[in-house]
C-alpha cells in the first residue's frame, strides 16, 4: 500500500511538472523570444533569489527529511516549528544586510536585488513546506501551485508588457506577487494536512536528537545547496553582468527547453528521498543498490530518448515557427545543456545517497571545488574564446560531468555500489548506435516531414529494442500495458 501511494504521488508529481514544463515550452517558443532583454532581466532576478533563499533556509529543510524518521509525532511537529522560526529570523537578517549593501554600494542593478528578496523568502518557506509534504506524502498539490502559477504568470506579464499595458517595474512586481501567492497557498494546504500546534519549546526535541549533530548537518546541507547553486546557476550572473541582458534571455530560453529532459528525475528522486534516507538509516545497502541501478537505468532511458528526439528534430521544429530567427540562437545551448541533463539523470540519486549518509560533509569539499572550477571556466570561456553563451554552456557541461563523476567514485569507495550494470552499458550503446545511424539519414525538402520521420524512427527503434532486450524493467511494464489495452498482446 505504501509503495502504491508513493508511485501514485510520483505519477501526479510528474504530470504536474510536465504540465508546467509544457506551459514553459510554449512561452519559450512563442513569447519570450519577442523580448529576450526582459527575459534576461527576469532570469537575473530569479538567479539572485535562488542564491539568497538557501541562506535563509540554512539547511533546515534538508534536516527535516534527515531527522524526521527517528522522531515521534510530537517531536516531528517541534522540528517543523523550529524550521519555520529559523527561516523567519535569518530572513530578517538577510533583509537587513541587503539594505546596508544598498546604502553603501553603487551597484547599478541593486533594485533587481531588492525585487529578488521577497521571491527568495517565499521560495524558502515553499521549500520547507515541500519537504514536509514529502514526509507526509502529499507532494502533488504543493507542486501544482509551485510549478504552474509562476509558469502562467510570467507569460501573462510578458504579454501585458509587450502590449504597453504596464511598465517593466510593474511587470516585475506582478511576478513577485505570484510567488507570495504560491507561498500562501502551499502553506494553507500543508497546515490543512499537518497541524504543527506551534509549540516553540524545543528542549524535548534536542533531547531526542543531538543539537550539535542537527546544526552540523544543517550547515553542511546549506553549504552544499548554496555551493550547488553557485556551481550550476552562476552562469546567469556572468552573462547578465559581463555580456548582456539579451544574451541572458537567450541562454535562459535554452535552459528552459533543455530542462524538460529532467522532469522525470525530479519527480522520482523527490518521492524516493525519504526511502533513501530510511535505507541508509537502517544500513539496508543491498536494497539501496538495487533501487540505485533500477532508477538510474529508467532515468537514463527517458533522458536519452528525449535527447535523441531533440537532436533529430529540434532545428526542423524551430523552422516551422514564426520566431525561428530568435530561437535558432538557442539550439547550441539546448544541445549542450541537454547532454548535461542526461549525464545527471544517468547517475540516479547519487546526491541524495551522500546527503542522507554520515558522509554528507563530502558534498562540501566537492561543491566548493566545483564553484571555483565553474567560475574559472565561465570567465575563461567569456574572456578568452569567441563562443559567447555557448562557452558558458560548455562550462556547465564540464562542471556537471566532473561533479557527478566525483560523487560516483566516492559512493563506490564508501558503499561499494554503482548505478551502472551490464544492462545500463547495453542501453548506452543502443542509444549511441541508433543516434549515429539516424543522424546520417537523408533529409527531404520538407521540415515537417524530416521532423516527423526522424523523431518517430528514433522513438520506435529505441523503445522496441529496449523492450525486446528487456533492458529497463519499467519500460516492459509500460509497453505491456499499452499492448494489452490495444489488445495486441
Amino acid at each position: 500500500m505504501k509503495n502504491q501511494i508513493l508511485h501514485k504521488q510520483a505519477l501526479f508529481y510528474t504530470i504536474i511538472n510536465y504540465l508546467g514544463t509544457a506551459i514553459g515550452i510554449i512561452s519559450a517558443l512563442f513569447i519570450y523570444p519577442l523580448d529576450f532583454a526582459f527575459s534576461g532581466t527576469i532570469k537575473f532576478i530569479d538567479t539572485v533569489a535562488q542564491l539568497l533563499y538557501p541562506i535563509m533556509v540554512l539547511g533546515v529543510s534538508q534536516a527535516l527529511i534527515k531527522f524526521y524518521p527517528v522522531l515521534d509525532e510530537g517531536r516531528k511537529k517541534q522540528l517543523f516549528n523550529y524550521s519555520i522560526l529559523s527561516i523567519s529570523v535569518i530572513g530578517l537578517l538577510v533583509l537587513l544586510m541587503l539594505l546596508v549593501f544598498g546604502v553603501f554600494s553603487d551597484y547599478k542593478y541593486i533594485n533587481y536585488i531588492y525585487f529578488a528578496f521577497p521571491i527568495a523568502i517565499a521560495i524558502a518557506f515553499i521549500d520547507l513546506f515541500r519537504k514536509q509534504a514529502q514526509n507526509i506524502q502529499k507532494l502533488a498539490v504543493p507542486t501544482l501551485f509551485e510549478k504552474i502559477i509562476p509558469k502562467i504568470t510570467l507569460p501573462l506579464v510578458f504579454l501585458l508588457l509587450l502590449n504597453f499595458l504596464i511598465l517593466e517595474n510593474q511587470a516585475i512586481i506582478l511576478y513577485v506577487l505570484c510567488y507570495i501567492g504560491v507561498f500562501i497557498l502551499v502553506g494553507v494546504y500543508i497546515f490543512k494536512h499537518f497541524k504543527p500546534n506551534f509549540n516553540f519549546d524545543f528542549e524535548p526535541l534536542f533531547k531526542k536528537i543531538s543539537r550539535k549533530e542537527y546544526f552540523n548537518y544543517s550547515l553542511y546541507a546549506f553549504a552544499a545547496s548554496l555551493g550547488s547553486l553557485l556551481a550550476f546557476r552562476i552562469d546567469s550572473l556572468f552573462i547578465f553582468n559581463l555580456i548582456s541582458e539579451e544574451a541572458n534571455g537567450i541562454f535562459a530560453n535554452g535552459v528552459t527547453l533543455a530542462a524538460t529532459l529532467q522532469i522525470p528525475a525530479v519527480g522520482l528522486i523527490a518521492m524516493y528521498a525519504p526511502v533513501i534516507s530510511n535505507y541508509i538509516t537502517s544500513n539496508n545497502f543491498s536494497e539501496l543498490s538495487l533501487k540505485y541501478k533500477e532508477v538510474a537505468r529508467l532515468l537514463f532511458f527517458i533522458g536519452a530518448l528525449l535527447y535523441s528526439c531533440i537532436l533529430m528534430g529540434l532545428n526542423d521544429l524551430f523552422k516551422l515557427l514564426p520566431t525561428y530567427d530568435a530561437l535558432k540562437e538557442t539550439i547550441p545551448i539546448i544541445n549542450i545543456l541537454g547532454l548535461s541533463v542526461v549525464i545527471n539523470m544517468a547517475t540516479g540519486f547519487n546526491t541524495e545517497i551522500i546527503a542522507y549518509s554520515k558522509y554528507y560533509k563530502f558534498n562540501i569539499v566537492m561543491i566548493l571545488t566545483l564553484v571555483v572550477l565553474n567560475v574559472s571556466l565561465n570567465l575563461w570561456f567569456i574572456y578568452y574564446t569567441n563562443l559567447g553563451i555557448a562557452g558558458v554552456a560548455y562550462a556547465s557541461l564540464l562542471s556537471m560531468t566532473l561533479f557527478n563523476a566525483a560523487k560516483l567514485y566516492f559512493i563506490y569507495k564508501k558503499f561499494g555500489i554503482l548505478p551502472f550494470d551490464t544492462n545500463f552499458l547495453k542501453l548506452a550503446l543502443l542509444f549511441l548506435l541508433s543516434g549515429v545511424v539516424l543522424y546520417f539519414l537523408p533529409s527531404t525538402d520538407s521540415n515537417i516531414t524530416d521532423l516527423i520521420y526522424k523523431v518517430v524512427l528514433s522513438i520506435a527503434i529505441n523503445v522496441i529494442a529496449v523492450y525486446k532486450l528487456k533492458l529497463v524493467h519499467q519500460v516492459n511494464i509500460w509497453v505491456d500495458k499499452v499492448l494489452r489495452f490495444t489488445k495486441l498482446k
